[in-house]
């Protein structure tokens, strides 16, 4: 346990030197009204949203002002901080009794300033899904080629084991007339949607770091230990980690075709979260039983699908996985993809997954979905990063940057994701140490690792 608490102390520093060494950082008391930056290279828009978002202010901009911010500063009051942030720009603070406070950001007049900064994550998106396309889930015994003729589809995906089916429709108008069909069929357990999830964030290449790589060895017991921990990582391709880290990472499977990632000159998100993992088991000792699983979702393609996500899952629970590391996620809520995560869930596995990377309190998911831990990002030790998601559904928060190596070269990858695979490689290396139950490891995390209020 008190190795354990340690090792707290020493991520929640890691993610403070990551975060100073290749991220931008502007944290606003708004009781004391003082602020302290540490800011590299931002442009004006994003640096603006990020305050309009801790502020709360309304602020509107002159079209066309443009601004590169490069400073440091520690408890300036609110106006020696504009200055210091908004350098040669002039700008104008008006505050209001009956709403938000205006802040003018200007080149030549306040009245010229009417560009309103709008934070993006505040706007609501619906899910985004392949379109004529449905999953859905049947019951045992359930013909489903006939049951697909006779709604005029293709069955183009099937895992008969699980029960679900990819079927595919001439245009909409058959799709939204066979799902309304669906819905109300007695042989049918669920039908969706197959729901896209975004392309993951790209890691950055930093000239400098004060964190070095991972430094880790196998032990040499672990196939035979029977406590150690398989991560299976729901991702991307995966690249070499290089000679040391290689023996950790077991044979990639991949349920979406090929990929390239080997011809990749930057780490690929899946590389980045894998030495995430390691990283965080590196903390808690010089050597680890842990291995992890690579599990590709999304092949040559820049998104992945519901349907690829899972049949990631069944896969890394097929291959030995106990726990599961989804740094993806979307906000549509798939009864399908619930159900293969509910069965993964009563064999024992974990599930750790991302909150999103958009300060709203609407649910994410896989993270929403009942018995997952849903991990935010700190983006200071208490603190919750500017860009992360908050909602009751969350109940993990761990560091939001992370420094990855590939080639010798430094890169930086930074929000719920990093925090996400931060929080399985605890858990599995903390399982690999001492061997206690999964809802031990769990208390203790909820424990070390709260959300903090919004």
């Amino acid at each position: 346990m008190q190795r354990l608490i340690i090792f707290f102390a020493v991520m929640l520093l890691l993610a403070a030197l990551s975060v100073r060494a290749a991220s931008s950082s502007v944290m606003w008391d708004m009781a004391t009204d003082r602020v302290t930056a540490d800011v590299h290279g931002e442009q004006l828009w994003p640096l603006l949203e990020d305050i309009a978002h801790k502020t709360g202010w309304h602020i509107f901009v002159e079209p066309d002002t443009a601004r590169s911010v490069d400073v440091k500063f520690t408890g300036l009051p609110r106006q020696e901080a504009l200055k210091k942030l908004l350098g040669d720009l002039n700008f104008a603070f008006v505050p209001k009794t009956n709403e938000a406070s205006h802040l003018y950001v200007f080149t030549s007049r306040m009245e010229n300033a009417t560009k309103r900064v709008v934070v993006a994550a505040a706007k609501a998106v619906s899910p985004k899904h392949v379109p004529n396309e449905l999953l859905v889930k049947v019951k045992p015994g359930t013909d489903i080629d006939a049951l697909a003729k006779s709604l005029g589809a293709k069955v183009v995906g099937r895992d008969d084991k699980l029960g679900i089916y990819r079927l595919q429709f001439e245009d909409e108008a058959a799709t939204e007339a066979a799902l309304a069909k669906l819905k109300t069929n007695s042989s049918v357990e669920s039908v969706d949607y197959n729901y896209i999830y975004d392309a993951p964030v790209v890691p950055r290449a930093v000239s400098s770091s004060a964190t070095g790589p991972v430094s880790l060895t196998l032990d040499a017991n672990s196939k035979s230990d029977p406590c150690h921990p398989i991560v299976g990582l729901i991702d991307t391709s995966i690249q070499s980690l290089g000679s040391q880290l290689d023996p950790f990472i077991m044979q990639s499977i991949s349920v979406a075709g090929d990929s390239s990632a080997a011809n990749n000159t930057s780490p690929t998100h899946a590389t980045s979260m894998a030495e995430t993992i390691l990283r965080a088991v590196s903390q808690q000792g010089s050597s680890s039983s842990v291995r992890i699983l690579p599990v590709d979702v999304y092949g040559s393609g820049e998104m992945a699908t519901t349907w690829n996500v899972a049949l990631g899952v069944k896969a890394a629970v097929d291959g030995g996985a106990t726990i599961l590391n989804m740094s993806l996620g979307s906000s549509a809520d798939s009864q399908i993809l619930s159900s293969i995560i509910a069965q993964a869930q009563a064999k024992g596995v974990i599930v750790f997954a991302a909150a999103g990377n958009q300060p709203v309190n609407t649910p994410t998911y896989p993270a929403a979905i009942s018995g997952v831990n849903a991990v935010t990002a700190l983006g200071a030790p208490g603190q919750l990063a500017a860009y992360a998601n908050y909602g009751s559904f969350v109940n993990l928060a761990l560091p939001g940057a992370s420094v990855v190596y590939l080639n010798g070269q430094a890169y930086v990858v930074q929000g719920t994701s990093p925090a996400t695979a931060y929080a399985s490689g605890v858990a599995a290396g903390y399982k690999g140490i001492n061997c206690d139950s999964w809802s031990q490891i769990q208390t203790l995390m909820q424990q070390k690792f709260p959300v903090p209020q919004k």
